[in-house]
């Protein structure tokens, strides 16, 4: 492996196919064209032109030479294996290339022809005998229906893309690796614009074999990347996703990703609230969350903070100050932090008082502080303020705005005096200047600067979140006992042997009693005490509300009898075998919260919190975490509501007691983690939660086996 390139010993290297990827010796183009411009002539011409090193074989059996090369008619009279083969020829043809390639010995194959799964079944089952018969020759593919990869450390630029004819390359901190053709170079020619090196950029096109995720890590063990962007239409492989996670949060490597192509679709079959809440979307937002994989809306967002991260700045807080020569401009940067969830920094007195001294009489000393046009005539306005900022450690980042710039005013000292004020710091600052010749003064200077100031907030906004977001990812589990399930072979377990499961692991359960008597439920209702809730016990009903099964607020002996009575005609009317009837203490709190589980097949245990009970699916505010978590992880979730604002109490009320939910929420995880497999899914709605710990109450609870704890 050449110079810039050598891979990182944090972990393992990555599979040597995949180095052969990024790093090849040799590379052969079979449906090599003379024309440059053509598919199978751009890889050759990218090459030839970045100084690729290594050996570059050309096949096309029509013509001795390609592009100055001598060209080989076919792989197998190839001098040697090469390491990398860019397949550029159509249809069936790619599939016999593909198995001369893997006869040949080739580490990797980049397919770049399309008409395989992307079609339809034909070109589904053609894609799958290529991946077969590479497999069982020990090669690697890339795509097919791919536009390649490329690394232009090493100028081996395996991609037909023509963005890359019209926006020079050149090698830099940044990797994109993308499932898209586009998304591989979009991001790669906003950040060449500007001025940002892209060291790789591979698109991984149908995912046969090597995935958005193989290439993630591989770049990941690059210690030369300072930050890996992703986009993905779906994630093939999360546990290598989370391998390659943990090797860039364990070297400092932001990981931005784009997903797109999320489906709810399932959802409405779903038996359980978890089940038909936990929608894709947010099992991803789950999974990024806590491998502190920073995940963005668009393709703006995915390149807009580039610059931050590459400054090596470490926030500590979200503490903002914002500094303009405009008015307008410190009210919109008010509103923006304020959007973004940062703190305007706020002054003490002393603090206060300095910067009066050196303010304009008619400038605002608070934050935003406001230079007003007497920067026009005082060019030392920054230099004044900017010491006073850090001298008293006021703030945890710098937003400058410089509405109104360029002649008159003393640019290159505005300049000097952020670099100097950064330098000294070590703390993050953007600059939005609308006019580009005072924005590249200070790129020129190192400094981060946006045309638009809501762009720099935003910037700003996300590197500081991203980076608490690092800091606090990848939980270590909760210690939990074995959990067995009572012996049955329905789907559900009844919510009796339910909430009795969750009582001997010391979950909070409601007092109940199960009934099949008049007399029994008399009994319960005298040892319980008024009021009680009087609800159909079955594993036939997992729901029981939209039958009419549940009678709420028995304040009688006389209407716990009644309620029991009804229950019981309408049971038999339904002509459910094993009815009961579960009397159970009434318990009433500030607010009412689901907290559910459920294992997904590919992303593993699932924990859901949010806005409780009957109408928790048409309303449906909660959210999502994979375990494991903290419950300052949880803590955070429950404040990203849209109720949150109630929890600090309002109209007289008292605060609502979050941390009980929170640590609820990550024993169920523990819980679920814990039953090998027997479990599927766990509802817990309502649970009720006050001002005190101990008003926190699981009253009903729903347990569904999975198929390996003996479903119906």
């Amino acid at each position: 492996m050449r110079a810039g390139v050598e891979m990182t010993a944090i972990h393992p290297p990555a599979d040597d196919r995949l180095t052969a990827a990024l790093d090849p010796q040799s590379v052969a183009v079979i449906g090599a064209s003379e024309n440059p411009e053509k598919i199978g002539g751009r890889p050759i011409k990218y090459m030839l032109r970045a100084g690729y090193k290594g050996r570059l074989y050309p096949i096309n059996p029509n013509r001795p030479e390609i592009q100055g090369l001598k060209a080989y008619p076919d792989i197998a009279s190839l001098p040697e294996a090469p390491d990398l083969v860019i397949v550029a020829v159509p249809g069936l043809g790619a599939v016999q290339a593909v198995a001369a390639c893997a006869a040949r010995g080739v580490k990797i194959a980049v397919v770049i022809t399309s008409g395989f799964g992307e079609t339809g079944e034909e070109g589904r089952l053609a894609q799958e005998e290529m991946v077969r018969t590479a497999r069982a020759a020990g090669m690697r593919i890339v795509g097919p229906n791919t536009q390649g990869i490329a690394n232009f450390a090493t100028g081996a630029i395996a991609t037909f893309s023509t963005i890359i004819s019209e926006v020079e390359p050149a090698d830099g901190p940044v990797a994109v690796v993308s499932q898209s053709g586009a998304m591989s170079v979009v991001p790669y020619a906003f950040l060449r614009k500007q001025g940002i090196g892209v060291r790789h950029t591979h698109a991984t096109g149908n995912e046969s074999d090597l995935t958005v995720a193989d290439f993630a890590l591989a770049v990941a063990l690059d210690p030369e990347v300072k930050l890996l962007l992703l986009y993905l239409e779906a994630i093939a492989d999360p546990a290598k996703l989370a391998r390659a996670a943990q090797v860039a949060r364990e070297r400092g490597l932001p990981i931005i990703a784009l997903k797109a192509g999320v489906s709810a679709r399932g959802a409405a079959a779903a038996s359980s609230h978890t089940g038909a809440l936990a929608t894709e979307d947010r099992v991803v937002d789950a999974f990024f969350r806590q491998h502190g994989i920073y995940r963005v809306p668009d393709i703006r967002s995915l390149v807009n903070a580039a610059d931050l991260y590459l400054k090596g700045w470490k926030p500590q807080g979200r503490r903002l100050v914002a500094i303009s020569n405009s008015g307008a401009s410190c009210v919109m940067a008010a509103d923006a932090a304020e959007k973004h969830g940062l703190a305007l920094a706020q002054f003490d007195e002393s603090t206060r008082a300095e910067l009066r001294a050196v303010l304009p009489e008619f400038g605002a000393s608070g934050n935003p502080i406001d230079l007003t046009a007497a920067l026009l005539s005082n060019s030392g306005l920054f230099s004044d303020v900017l010491p006073v900022l850090a001298k008293r450690d006021a703030t945890d980042a710098v937003f400058v705005s410089l509405a109104a710039s360029g002649l008159g005013y003393d640019v290159p000292r505005f300049v000097r005096d952020c670099a100097a004020y950064v330098a000294q710091t070590g703390k993050p600052l953007a600059v939005a200047a609308p006019l580009e010749s005072t924005a590249q003064q200070f790129r020129a200077a190192g400094l981060a600067a946006f045309a638009h100031d809501i762009d720099a907030v935003t910037a700003l906004a996300q590197f500081i979140d991203h980076s608490e977001l690092m800091r606090r990812a990848q939980a270590k589990p909760t210690p939990f006992p074995k959990v067995d399930l009572p012996a049955g072979k329905g789907r559900f377990l009844s919510e009796a042997d339910s909430l009795r499961l969750l009582a001997e692991h010391d979950f909070p359960t409601v007092p109940f009693c199960l009934c099949r008597t008049g007399k029994e439920a008399l009994a319960a209702f005298e040892a319980l005490g008024a009021p009680v809730a009087v609800k159909a016990c079955s594993t036939e009903i997992p729901h029981k509300s939209e039958h009419g099964l549940v009678h709420l607020n028995r304040k009688s002996a006389a209407e716990a009898i009644a309620a029991f009575e009804d229950i019981g005609r309408k049971l038999a009317a339904m002509k459910v075998a094993d009815g009961a009837v579960i009397v159970a203490a009434m318990r009433r709190a500030q607010h009412e919260f689901v907290i559910g589980a459920r294992v997904d097949a590919r992303f593993g245990t699932l924990v859901m919190l949010g806005d409780g009970g009957k109408y928790v699916e048409a309303l449906p505010d909660i959210a999502l975490l994979r375990y494991p978590f903290t419950e300052p992880d949880a803590m955070e979730r429950l404040g990203e509501l849209r109720i949150a604002p109630v929890f600090a109490g309002v109209r007289g009320e008292a605060p609502i007691a979050l941390g009980a939910l929170a640590r609820l929420a990550v024993r169920l995880g523990a819980l679920l983690e814990n039953a090998g497999g027997t479990i599927a899914s766990i509802d817990l709605n309502p649970v009720m939660a006050g001002a005190s710990e101990a008003d926190t109450v699981i009253v009903d609870a729903l347990i569904e086996r999975s198929g390996n704890g003996g479903s119906a």
